[in-house]
């Protein structure tokens, strides 16, 4: 590959297939004609989110996994978003028209809506936008307090012929989710009752709004509706965590009642996308494969010098697939097909028995990048420990007292990365089986505390319960993609993701190892790993690399503009 890489790239902890510019939070993902569009709040002028005022970064791809730079799309130009073009997103229309809605902090340093068109629709890389000077499109509310108004949904189209919206507000200084209508993108009016609210917490941020199918692991367009659906609401509290529920939407009243009620109300009591360090998820509906695809900005954990050093902070997770899981509450997740293109050299293990106390390394492959599948089989669960009602709302804290080295029942189990030849340097993802009722509940934990010797570096506990029938499934999937400064891990299926940001010193000079481990009072059994070293993909080279990046169709106009 000949074409240049992003001019913020570089330094220790650099991912090879995770989507990387200089600052990226998520914002508009949008598949059209072919292509896969990404825009994300970048500076182009600094690797910090608060130096300077931030643009809209753009890339494209064919594939979700190679992607080049195409520069910004929107900049902070206008009376409207002089203070900066924040967080929105992208909608495809009917009639072939594409519009991004932004907030944007105008020259009173005020949240407020803009709008954008696509130039030129029929521009596969579609590199030019409009921003019309009668923008804002929605001012600020008088009810909104506190200056937090912003991060517009993807819009769909209703039944009744209007578009729609969702976006985060704090109104009258309760934290709300409102929806707006339209019938020409332009003039904007907002519904009487707000979609959701959650007095806790006066702000919530990046909401996501989306159906899934009740059936089944296709995805459906932003704008479906009818029978056999429901909706999903996504939301993130301030650069914290991202949480959701699924639900039934009225498209009449632009209302929405959750599947899991009781302790619902409470954003916080919702389900995580991600029971690691994960934010600002947002998903698109890929017509090409007919799925739902989400993404979520996954920041540094080192410090902001070392942030400086490196010229870039932040990466996204690696794109995961979701639908609904047959329980009709909860979101599966997995990584898209696609990352299987960088699939190399592989090994497996078949049918090994591994005994209280046991470590198998898992060798003959590179592991700071690699894609890695393992089951888990349980004999028997008779040794289970007995679970205390009160972990149920703290698993961290459980993973904490009962970490990997910590013998239980049935567990701790599960695989050893990123693991220097001494040891010093590990980080587990494992499982817990414990007794709960008349049935068994799952943990699932990534524990960070040894991941690097490295002073100045967060290294916490992450951990979820996972929501599975252990006792007839009889065993635990587990799927980790390592990726140098990057752990991404899928249990039960996918039904719970742990992901983590890692920088081990002996990463930068030596080889790292991976075991499968058992700490049981029982053995477990693998019946079957799977594990890939994986290539790096082209991730953000500039013009002169679109060629060898970009389906063919593409080609001939770029040939067209180079003359």
């Amino acid at each position: 590959m000949n074409g240049k890489q992003h001019p913020h790239h570089g330094g220790h902890g650099r991912t090879a297939f995770h989507f990387q510019p200089a600052k990226n939070w998520m914002n508009g993902p949008l598949y059209h004609n072919g292509m896969y569009h990404f825009f994300y709040q970048y500076n182009p002028h600094d690797p910090l989110f608060g130096a300077g005022k931030l643009s809209w970064g753009h890339s494209v791809s064919g594939d979700l996994v190679n992607w080049a730079f195409l520069g910004t799309a929107l900049d902070p130009t206008s009376s409207f978003d002089v203070g900066g073009c924040w967080s929105g997103s992208t909608t495809a229309m009917p009639d072939g028209r594409l519009a991004i809605l932004y907030t944007g902090r105008d020259a009173n340093e005020l949240q407020v809506q803009n709008v954008a068109f696509a130039k030129n629709p029929s521009d596969l890389l579609l590199r030019e936008w409009d921003k019309p000077s009668f923008n804002p499109v929605i001012p600020q509310p008088a009810d909104v307090t506190g200056n937090n108004f912003r991060d517009p949904t993807t819009a769909w189209l209703g039944r009744d012929g209007l578009w729609r919206f969702a976006i985060a507000a704090e109104v009258d200084g309760v934290g709300s989710t409102v929806i707006y209508r339209s019938a020409d993108f332009v003039n904007w009016e907002r519904n009487a009752l707000p979609l959701h609210t959650s007095p806790g917490i006066p702000c919530w941020e990046c909401p996501d709004f989306f159906p899934v199918a009740e059936h089944g692991t296709e995805g459906l367009d932003t704008s479906a509706s009818g029978a056999g659906m429901r909706h999903v609401l996504k939301l993130s509290k301030a650069a914290d965590e991202d949480y959701y529920a699924v639900g039934w939407y009225d498209d009449e009243a632009d209302t929405f009642v959750l599947v899991e009620d009781g302790e619902q109300a409470d954003v916080r009591n919702w389900r995580r996308i991600d029971h690691g360090h994960l934010f600002a998820a947002k998903s698109f509906f890929d017509a090409r494969r007919k799925r739902r695809v989400l993404w979520a900005w996954v920041d540094e954990m080192d410090s902001r010098s070392d942030d400086v050093a490196k010229g870039w902070t932040g990466i996204q997770s690696f794109p995961r697939a979701l639908w609904l899981d047959t329980d009709g509450k909860q979101l599966v997740q997995w990584p898209v097909e696609e990352i299987e293109t960088l699939r190399r050299k592989q090994v497996t293990l078949l049918g090994a028995v591994v005994g209280s106390g046991g470590l198998h390394e898992i060798a003959g492959i590179e592991t700071l990048q690699a894609d890695v599948e393992v089951v888990f089989e349980i004999p028997n669960l008779k040794e289970a420990e007995q679970l205390d009602p009160k972990w149920l709302q703290d698993p961290q804290k459980l993973c904490a007292e009962k970490g990997a080295t910590v013998q239980g029942g049935v567990g701790p189990f599960g695989l050893i990365v990123m693991a220097s030849g001494d040891m010093r340097e590990q980080t587990t993802i494992f499982f817990r089986v414990f007794k709960h009722d008349d049935a068994y509940k799952v943990l699932m934990c990534t524990d960070l505390t040894r991941s690097s010797t490295k002073e100045g570096v967060h290294k916490p506990i992450y951990a979820g319960f996972v929501d599975m029938d252990v006792e007839k499934d009889k065993s635990i999937s587990l799927r980790t993609l390592i990726d140098h400064s990057v752990i991404e891990s899928f249990g039960g299926g996918g039904r719970t993701c742990i992901t983590a940001r890692v920088y081990p010193e002996h990463a930068a000079t030596g080889s790292s190892h991976m075991y499968v481990f058992n700490n049981g009072l029982d053995a477990v059994k693998v019946s079957k790993l799977e594990a890939w070293e994986l290539a790096t993909a082209s991730v953000n080279v500039e013009d002169d690399g679109l060629v060898a990046l970009l389906p063919p169709v593409v080609v001939p106009i770029l040939s067209d503009d180079a003359e």
